[in-house]
């Protein structure tokens, strides 16, 4: 793995394990950190940190990653069990003193990653503010005009 940096001491084995097989991963690509970026939606800064074990990649990420490399099926697969292994393992950051105990962790911890734009469900439609409103409207002009059709059937009637 010529050119990477050597990845921080004390790492669990999973870690490294996952690290190393992303690395290997990215190098098969023969594509750049930019270039990376660009084809997966993550940026040359944050695939900098999943490459180097500082940060731990969005499991969305490992999928683009595999997706640009040509893997599918089983080979994909095992990627995305080194990757459960991995955050399961991942060294927490210690809390900051500037940090109360059981304030949200930094990020790249977070249970839910982030997706990419292309992977996000479409967000509910926001009601309409006068919503309520016109719908009170439309029942009363109904039992207005309910009203008339009844009133004209019993005069004429």
């Amino acid at each position: 793995m010529g050119g990477w940096q050597l990845l921080p001491e004390g790492l669990p084995p999973e870690v490294r394990h996952f690290v190393e097989q992303l690395r290997l991963l990215k190098d098969d690509t023969g594509l750049s950190l930019v270039a990376l970026g660009a084809r997966t939606a993550y940026s040359k800064s944050s695939w900098q940190r999943y490459l180097n074990a500082v940060q731990p990649p969005p499991r969305q990420a490992v999928v683009a990653l595999c997706r640009v490399a040509g893997l599918a099926g089983p080979d994909a697969e095992r990627h995305a069990v080194r990757w459960e292994l991995a955050v399961q393992a991942w060294p927490r950051p210690t809390t900051a003193p500037d940090r109360p105990p059981g304030a949200a962790e930094p990020a790249g911890y977070e249970d839910d990653p982030t997706l990419p734009w292309w992977d996000r469900p479409e967000p509910a439609p926001a009601p309409h503010p006068h919503g309520g409103r016109l719908l009170l409207y439309a029942v009363l002009l109904l039992l207005a005009l309910l009203l008339v059709a009844v009133v004209g059937a019993v005069t004429l009637g």
